[in-house]
Order: structure tokens, then sequence, then C-alpha cells
């Protein structure tokens, strides 16, 4: 049975999705919703750049709460808690990557009635966080036994995020070191990388555990070039940011993100390493377990800018998680709950 999706906001990461859902044989996209006026009217196909599909995009929440679909991915620049609540009473599943990963238990409850209400099912899922921050740490721990220590780390180079008004003035990038430290980047991530240690403590039995949130800023010693325009000697050229977890002193979960405009020039001197930029999972059990991944990164700063694979795998694993969601009893789903994911055929080669 072909399932009925509407694309929620057409960032990178939606138009990405947009044309995701148009290979995937289960999915058919029937709605989208913009945020801006100008896009309203326009072609979804278009907005993704894959040509004309036959869904006219609309800026009316009204009109898509009312549209008959199974599924909504639901990926605009911040979530809100009201559209989202709305959404599930409207009878249509959720899917997004801007939280609900490993919810508390107020939040899920507050989110939980809406969805029995629609008889439907929020489910969180992403990459970083929602992915290589939980999901893929808990998958290499299940090769393991008496598990002392979980790790997932992002190395990225972030000139290749084609958002520039983010990179400066939400990441505080090319900001003073006081203005990015005093800025909302760490409040605002707090929340989900919070649910990945605490997925990931609650997963593996660890005993209760203090969290320590951490951010550091390197800055630039000579002008670099970005495209969010040229970083000038002092300002901020790279940022750290660390979710830990202790019992006592014993470190038993890291999930961290290094994010750097390259590795030159750069007040500490931090560089990718070694590995260049990459994810990586650790596991401390019986036996260790350390694995790199990549191909989840641009091979360059242009091309990053034209497609990055980061936001495509984002988008993936939400699009391969609709079916598994809309078979789902209502209700909060989280990955621990769920079976394998993965992906379909290529058209070309499919049954």
């Amino acid at each position: 049975m072909t399932l009925r999706v509407i694309q929620w906001a057409t960032g990178g990461l939606g138009q990405a999705a947009i044309g995701q859902i148009q290979l995937h044989p289960d999915l058919e996209l029937v709605g989208c919703w913009v945020h801006s006026e100008s896009k309203a009217g326009k072609d979804a196909g278009e907005l993704a750049g894959i040509g004309p599909i036959g869904v006219t995009a609309t800026n009316s929440i009204e009109e898509i709460l009312a549209l008959d679909a199974d599924c909504v991915l639901y990926s605009p620049l911040m979530p809100n808690p009201k559209e989202v609540a709305a959404i599930l009473r409207s009878g249509k599943n959720v899917v997004t990557p801007l939280g609900w990963f490993w919810p508390t238990d107020k939040e899920r409850e507050r989110m939980t009635a809406p969805a029995l209400e629609g008889g439907v099912t929020l489910h969180g899922t992403g990459i970083d966080p929602g992915g290589a921050t939980e999901q893929q740490p808990l998958f290499f721990a299940g090769l393991s036994s008496a598990i002392t220590f979980v790790r997932g780390e992002e190395y990225s180079d972030i000139r290749t995020y084609n958002a520039p008004d983010v990179v400066r003035h939400i990441m505080g990038f090319g900001q003073s070191p006081e203005a990015a430290m005093n800025g909302p980047m760490l409040a605002l991530l707090d929340n989900g990388f919070d649910q990945s240690v605490r997925m990931c403590l609650d997963t593996l039995g660890f005993a209760d555990a203090e969290i320590r949130s951490s951010r550091e800023v390197a800055v630039a010693t000579a002008p670099i070039d970005s495209p969010i325009g040229e970083i000038q000697p002092g300002q901020v050229a790279a940022q750290r940011f660390a979710w830990e977890a202790f019992i006592g002193e014993v470190k038993v979960v890291r999930v961290a993100v290094n994010w750097l405009m390259g590795d030159e020039h750069l007040d500490p001197p931090w560089k990718y390493g070694d590995g260049g930029v990459r994810f990586e999972i650790e596991v401390k059990g019986d036996p260790d377990c350390q694995v790199t991944i990549h191909g989840w990164h641009p091979t360059g700063v242009a091309a990053g800018l034209e497609r990055n694979p980061g936001i495509v795998v984002t988008a993936a694993h939400c699009v391969n998680s609709i079916p598994y969601v809309c078979a789902a009893e209502p209700g909060l789903l989280t990955f621990v709950d769920m079976p394998l994911v993965t992906g379909r055929a290529h058209p070309d080669l499919a049954r």
C-alpha cells in the first residue's frame, strides 16, 4: 500500500526529502508546506530541484491539516510543539529530525495525548542527533558486553553548511568569542543531544549519571575565506560542543560535535586529525570497538554548498522511517522500539 506523505518546509533537508520520497516505492508525496509566500503556489519538485511532480506547495497550515495523508515529514528550522500536536490531532503520523528522540516523561506525556487523539505516532530521528550520537553507538554496543563507555562524535567543516544566516547569527561563527559564548546555540542544541546521552544511558542500563555540557571556541589567527564572508583574526572560526555523562567521576557517555571553518589559522590550533572530516563511534567493553564513518561529508566546500551528504543522510533516515512509523501503534516511537530501518533498492534495480 502506498503511503501518502506531506513534506513540511523546503530548506536543504526538505528538498532532499522530496527527492527521496519520489524514489521510495512505498511513498507518494501529496502535499508540501512552505514558510514563505514566495514559495507558495510553486511545484514542490521545482522547489527541490528535481523538476515538476504535480504537487503544489502551500503556506496554509489549515490546508495541510485538512489534507488526506498518512504522514508528515516535519523539518522547519525550529520545532513548534503546538504545530506538531495539531498535525497529530489531524490524524497524521509525524517523523521529524527536530527532537523527540528520547523525550522526558513530561514531554512524552505532552505529545502522547495528541498522538492518541489522532490515532497516530510521533517519531524523532536524524543523524546528529538522531543517529550517529545514539543509534549507531547502541548498535555497535550490541556486539560487545560489559559496556563501560560509548561515544558518538562529529568532525565537520562548517563551511560546507549552506545556511549562512544560521551559521553567523545563530551558531555564532564570525562573532567575538564573548558574543558566541553568550549566544543561543548551546541552549538550542542541549535538548536534542541531552536526549542522545539519556537514550544511551537508559538503554544500556547505566546507573544514575550526571550530564555535563561544554562549549569551546577557537578564533582565526589570519583571515579565513568562508561562505558567510571573511572570518577576521580574533573572530570565532571553530567550535566544540560536548555532552558527557559521569557516574561519580567515571565518564560513561560522550556525544560531541566539532565544527571548524577548516583546520588552518586557528587558535587553539585544532585539527581534524588523520581521519579528516568524519563521524566516529566508539564502544569500550568486551571487546572494544571503534568505527569511522566517511561519506556523510562533502568532498569540499563547493560540493557541500551544492549538495551536502550530511543533510541528505538526515533526510534519508527520516524518509526510510515513515513506513515503520505508519505501521506502529499510536503514541511516541523511539529507535529502540523499532525494527531495523532500511532504505530501498534504486527503482532501476528494484523487483
